[in-house]
């Protein structure tokens, strides 16, 4: 049976205007993530990797082309709109934790069930759930500053997965991090993908962490092509 396709976009162009001429970042990229996959997207500094997780994930429109997200068309909707939908089905890590530094690891993790509207206790109950899964159920009422780097970056990574999202979109989830902790992170990320089902593509110059996808894709000249592991 075929996996459904939770994410996908169609010649999908942006560009930007900086100085007289527009420069075009992304040329007619096609992709499409399947539910369970790991997709792992390469490629120099200032290719355009980021910009294209950024259009995946709403956070910014394309110039033409689509996104969809569970099936819908990112560029039908209201900015509210696509707030709601990627609360509901994608859930974003990056390469700094961006944690609220007031809270707790547990009311960090609570937030985005809290924000769609689901009760404090439901929040509270799924957000434990998370964090026990990334092995901090001891670190609950802890704050950022009293968390290493690595458990900083466990606990996005809970928060980005408490929603169970869709798909998670990672954007250097391990460039911060010393390699012992990289490591950590990577096969923390594994288990998870495989003990939810939940899609990840993720922005990497980690070759560790290429090679552990499915499918690896290389950003080049605006444009993306999947490529074997042994080319990387």
């Amino acid at each position: 049976m075929t996996e459904p396709v939770v994410l996908e976009c169609v010649a999908l162009n942006k560009e930007f205007v900086e100085g007289p001429e527009p420069v075009r970042v992304l040329k007619d990229i096609n992709m499409q993530v399947k539910q369970g996959e790991r997709v792992a997207i390469v490629g120099n500094s200032g290719s355009g990797k980021t910009t294209l997780l950024n259009l995946l994930g709403g956070l910014d429109l394309p110039s033409s082309g689509y996104v969809k997200v569970a099936g819908k068309n990112l560029n039908d909707m209201s900015g509210n709109q696509r707030g709601q939908l990627r609360n509901r089905h994608i859930g974003f890590i990056y390469q700094f934790h961006h944690l609220l530094p007031e809270f707790s690891a547990l009311e960090n993790v609570s937030m985005p069930l809290l924000i769609r509207g689901e009760s404090r206790s439901t929040s509270k109950g799924q957000a434990e759930e998370l964090l026990e899964a990334v092995g901090l159920e001891h670190r609950l009422q802890h704050k950022p500053s009293e968390l290493s780097g690595g458990e900083r970056q466990r606990v996005a990574i809970a928060r980005a997965l408490v929603t169970r999202p869709s798909c998670v979109l990672a954007d250097e989830p391990t460039g911060n991090l010393d390699s012992h902790t990289a490591q950590t992170i990577l096969d923390m990320m594994n288990e998870l993908n495989q003990r939810f089902n939940i899609s990840f593509v993720t922005v990497t110059h980690s070759h560790a962490l290429a090679v552990m996808a499915k499918k690896i894709l290389k950003m080049e000249d605006g444009r993306l092509k999947e490529i074997e592991p042994g080319a990387l």
